[in-house]
């Protein structure tokens, strides 16, 4: 009985045109979206979504701007939050792209959140999950035969391998089309280092839950590492300087030098400093900066400082020791960076006139 289901499992292949991974794709784009689909109406099944329109707005405006400028642009790709509370974000084969609230709460800013949807997209680009349901589809056909028709399905093959993780080599490479997708989307290019890091600090407190952007744990410091070497590659100035014990960390330019010495939340100083220097940097790409185009928004117990549409820096009472609030202090900071705007276009107009 088991060699009647073989011959049949064979057949059907021959019959629909498969053949083996090494020499041809066994999955169509159809056959891509139908199981990322279903893969997904499970996801949200098991999760829920979120009920807040503003939320999941928010999420597919940063999402859709990553696929305005990603490698893959065949598909329609969707962005939803899931109603969990972990830390995680995952992306099933044909563009389904789910964020999980939990992440959302992790990393409140667009710019983190444009690094790691830059990078779950980066996975359907390359087809990650596609090509590893390839590789075990075989497997599982054989399965089929040998349990006489009872082993698992397409959708649950697909599943499986998203339960799995991706291999390293995956995971990195979905790194850096996270980067390259958010950097040309127009976000701060620490995006995706800042959305690393913050995964190697909840990675160092509790483990790899074994999917989604965990999945290629344990190996958070290279991965680090590997995106480090991209921003080099910008020579992006101002620089942050971090000292030995991460106390402080200093955005600087010549003899320019802004400190920031407080950890908010999750949110590390370094994080925080990478924040300014990239927003500035931004600012910096589009010509020269118009001192005056630096904006404070008091919200109280918080203060934003922008200049155009570019979110700066977000500072806090905490931040305001000796002025009174985060407000006062926000003002006192946007003088700063008007001062770092005549270095900056001072450098800008050095470097024009010696071409």
């Amino acid at each position: 009985m088991k060699k009647f289901f073989l011959a049949i499992i064979c057949c059907f292949c021959l019959a629909v045109g498969i053949v083996p991974p090494a020499e041809a794709g066994m999955i169509s784009k159809d056959q891509e979206i139908s199981m990322g689909r279903e893969t997904g109406k499970q996801l949200e099944a098991q999760y829920g979504i979120v009920q807040d329109p503003a939320m999941q707005a928010r999420v597919n405006r940063i999402g859709q701007s990553i696929v305005n400028v990603c490698g893959r642009q065949d598909l329609d790709y969707s962005f939803t939050v899931l109603n969990s509370n972990e830390v995680n974000a995952m992306a099933c084969p044909g563009g389904f792209v789910y964020v999980f609230k939990g992440l959302l709460d992790y990393m409140p800013s667009d710019m983190e959140l444009a690094g790691v949807l830059g990078h779950e997209v980066g996975h359907v680009v390359k087809k990650h999950m596609v090509h590893q349901i390839e590789k075990q589809l075989w497997t599982t056909l054989l399965l089929i035969a040998a349990t006489q028709g009872e082993a698992m399905g397409l959708v649950s093959v697909t599943q499986q391998v998203l339960m799995a993780g991706y291999s390293r080599a995956d995971e990195r490479a979905a790194d850096k089309e996270g980067f390259y997708n958010s950097l040309n989307a127009g976000y701060n290019p620490y995006s995706m280092l800042i959305a690393v890091y913050k995964l190697e600090d909840l990675s160092a407190q509790q483990g790899n839950p074994g999917y989604g952007v965990f999945s290629s744990h344990p190996e958070p410091e290279a991965r680090v590492k590997n995106v480090t070497k991209l921003t080099d590659k910008l020579n992006i100035y101002p620089e942050v300087v971090v000292t030995d014990d991460e106390k402080v960390a200093t955005v600087k330019e010549g003899d320019w030098a802004f400190n920031i010495s407080h950890s908010i939340g999750n949110t590390k100083a370094r994080y925080r400093a990478y924040m300014l220097a990239g927003s500035l940097w931004v600012a910096r790409q589009r010509g020269k900066i118009n001192p005056n185009h630096f904006v404070v928004y008091d919200h109280g117990n918080i203060a934003d400082i922008y200049y155009d549409d570019i979110q700066l820096l977000t500072l806090y009472n905490q931040d305001a020791a000796g002025f009174g609030s985060a407000g006062n202090y926000a003002a006192a900071c946007a003088n700063m960076l008007r001062d770092w705007a005549e270095i900056a276009n001072a450098e800008t107009s050095g470097k024009s006139s010696k071409k």
